[in-house]
């Protein structure tokens, strides 16, 4: 697919994706949403990558449903757009057996929180923003956010942040436990850099085990779980990664993990 709302660069083992409407704050047309399943579809299948950032261009990370797009359709199924638009997206990045690290570059409202909380590790300038926009129109949290939220922090601040909309600035996001980061100018890329490089020479397949692990967790019992830990560790053990990490704690030196 030749695209025209995402950019997609690979560099190394890593995969950096931006949503690339800044004109519109990286609001979601069809075409952006569409691209952004084909992107993740790619990253899937390429076993050469190892870790994806994904961000926004200009001074936002993505601003939701872009409602100019759609003002003139008439009898629009927002379920159909859902199970045909974000829906597959925010399944294929739970889905994806590698670290999806989310460079929060500024606001993210309505859909776009729910992106943002779809990663799996969250750094956010300090003049980011988190908004679940969604009562504003008279809608309620899709994409997601209704599952993540309250998982994330107490019932009670979930219920807030669906209802009432309040912007959670990066500071207060830190605090509540929903993102990992908060950084200013001067650190930013660089601590998006060393977390990429971290997990771009990390154990691959043993962290695409962990967040599958972690998946499961938030709907399942502990004797599930015991079960499900043994399945996976019985798989991690017969890893080339597991092998090399031995080697390199008997012989005291740093392992040169390949993601196998």
């Amino acid at each position: 697919m030749e695209l025209t709302c995402v950019l997609y660069e690979k560099i190394g083992s890593t995969a950096h994706v931006t949503l690339n409407r800044p004109d519109v704050f990286n609001a979601f047309n069809d075409e952006q949403s569409y691209e952004l399943q084909s992107v993740f579809k790619d990253i899937k299948r390429d076993k050469e990558i190892r870790v994806v950032v994904l961000t926004g261009a200009g001074k936002a990370f993505c601003s939701g449903q872009d409602l100019k797009a759609i003002a003139n359709s008439k009898n629009r199924s927002l379920s159909d757009s859902l199970y045909k638009r974000y829906n597959p997206i925010i399944k294929a990045m739970r889905e994806l057996p590698k670290p999806i690290i989310c460079k929060l570059n500024g606001v993210a409202a309505g859909a776009g929180a729910s992106l943002a909380l779809a990663c799996d590790f969250i750094v956010a300038h300090e003049k980011a923003s988190l908004i679940e926009v969604f009562v504003n129109v008279g809608l309620v949290p899709d994409s997601g956010s209704s599952y993540f939220l309250p998982k994330a922090i107490s019932p009670a601040r979930a219920f807030e942040m669906a209802t009432m909309a309040p912007k959670i600035k990066a500071q207060q996001a830190l605090e509540w436990g929903l993102i990992n980061r908060v950084c200013n100018d001067e650190n930013f890329d660089s601590t998006i850099s060393e977390i990429a490089e971290y997990y771009s020479k990390a154990p691959t397949k043993s962290i695409g085990m962990i967040k599958k692990m972690l998946n499961k967790a938030q709907h399942s019992d502990l004797d599930t779980m015991l079960q499900y830990e043994a399945f996976c560790q019985e798989i991690a053990g017969k890893s080339a990664d597991y092998k090399e990490g031995v080697a390199a704690f008997n012989e005291k030196r740093k392992p040169n993990f390949k993601g196998e």
